[in-house]
């Protein structure tokens, strides 16, 4: 009897540790070598949370009942949402990809979803976001990504005893966790099944069962069965990539590590304790202004400069730049983003072959300079005049070739003295970002 029960002790340890082991589709390899070329996208928080005007944690900061929030429902009605312009506004800016907002931690669906009442087609709008978002991507020629909330301020379901936030929602009973993973699954069935296909999921929220970012243990007080969830999206669709915002190293089955409001190997948020993986794609989530969500007494928005010099921050670590915007609760994007994206992309325009499909440099940015890398060209981004020149031993090449201006190719003077070469600087005051490119053998 014994024997029998250390065999089937044995199956079950068995069975569970290979349910965990995750080898990544080659597509899924395929969509991760896409995603670290692409190196810029666009975040859309948007919902019923943006009608107050203060932000996308309204509900929380406010300790707003289950029973008052729910009214933001029937107020919500964006006449002047237009997929085409959101969509075309990504594209203008040089943006290769969307992350939108499916459900926020306010437990709002923004589509048409058979597994709650508290969606978009029961407001006075009635028309399914996600799928016109999605239609206009893949018409568009970009790749959508859903952000999905794991936390949930409403719902009974959701373990909100034990959470961090969502502690006056008036909830009173106790969280059945096998419930709410199928609800979840339900849900992400739904967003895979009908919306083509998608980039991959971008998860938030497993923080709220976790003491603080920071803490010496950050050890998850349920078990969120991920090898479940991370298993049914990459059955569903496998070259969906999963990313999930915990502040930690990334777990088995994630095919991206996200960091936000910080570059990899900062910690300027307090958020950002985990160090950088070596083996996944890099992401850095930022905002135009200092909200996620809209709110109507922000208006510390970053210039076009700042902008550009944290998406040449970003590649030059190897990570991508995930801008976002907060539209207004009509569906009009304000113009102050719109001007700064526009911006951008005209930047872009001229040097996006110092950011796209480039890795990171073999020196780590400084404040006024920067170095991504590509095939045989190192592209020097000088974003400071007060910086002459940049100087560097050979590192995985031979020697210099040549080096020259990006923009309009003018030649850049480079002495070699002391088995290092150094890179003059031709900047002037007009400049964002002088990137001069040097060919190597």
């Amino acid at each position: 009897m014994k024997r029998f029960s250390l065999a089937i002790f044995l199956l079950f340890w068995f069975i569970q540790l290979h349910a965990q082991d995750y080898s990544p589709s080659a597509t899924n390899l395929k969509q991760r070598e896409w995603f670290s070329d692409a190196r810029f996208g666009l975040f859309i928080h948007w919902g019923p949370f943006s009608i107050p005007g203060s932000g996308e944690w309204v509900m929380n900061d406010r300790k707003l009942t289950v029973g008052n929030y729910s009214n933001l429902k029937d107020f919500f009605n964006p006449v002047e949402f237009n997929a085409a312009q959101w969509v075309g506004l990504a594209k203008r800016a040089g943006m290769k990809y969307i992350t939108l907002i499916t459900r926020h931690h306010d437990g709002f669906s923004m589509w048409d979803t058979k597994y709650s009442d508290f969606n978009i087609m029961n407001t006075p709008y009635k028309k399914d976001v996600v799928k016109m978002m999605a239609d206009e991507c893949h018409k568009q020629g970009i790749k959508l990504y859903l952000y999905y909330s794991l936390l949930d301020w409403r719902r009974e379901d959701y373990p909100h005893e034990t959470g961090r936030t969502g502690q006056h929602s008036g909830r009173t009973g106790k969280g059945d966790y096998a419930s709410y993973l199928q609800f979840m699954k339900n849900q992400l069935t739904e967003l895979l099944t009908n919306y083509g296909e998608i980039g991959g999921i971008w998860f938030d929220g497993h923080w709220d069962q976790t003491a603080a970012e920071g803490s010496s243990d950050r050890t998850s007080r349920i078990d969120w069965k991920y090898n479940e969830i991370y298993g049914l999206i990459h059955r569903l669709q496998p070259q969906c990539m999963i990313g999930n915002n915990h502040h930690l190293t990334p777990f088995a089955g994630e095919d991206f590590q996200m960091f936000e409001r910080d570059l990899p190997g900062e910690n300027k948020s307090g958020l950002s304790f985990q160090k950088a993986s070596e083996k996944l794609p890099l992401e850095t989530c930022e905002t135009i202004s200092n909200s996620w969500g809209y709110n109507l007494s922000d208006t510390g928005y970053k210039s076009t400069k700042e902008l550009v010099h944290m998406l040449v921050k970003a590649a030059s670590l190897g990570s991508n730049l995930l801008l976002n915007i907060g539209p207004m609760p009509n569906g009009k994007i304000q113009p102050e983003f719109q001007r700064r994206l526009n911006e951008v992309g005209e930047w872009l325009k001229v040097n996006g072959e110092s950011i796209y499909g480039t890795r990171a440099g073999f020196l780590k940015p400084e404040k006024a300079w920067s170095m991504t890398q590509k095939g045989n060209k190192i592209y020097l981004h000088f974003m400071d005049p007060g910086v002459p020149s940049v100087s560097f031993a050979p590192t995985g090449f031979k020697k210099v070739k040549k080096a020259y201006r990006l923009n309009g190719g003018a030649p850049v003077k480079v002495n070699f003295k002391n088995g290092k070469y150094q890179v003059f600087n031709i900047y002037s005051d007009q400049d964002i970002d002088n990137v001069v490119v040097v060919e190597v053998i």
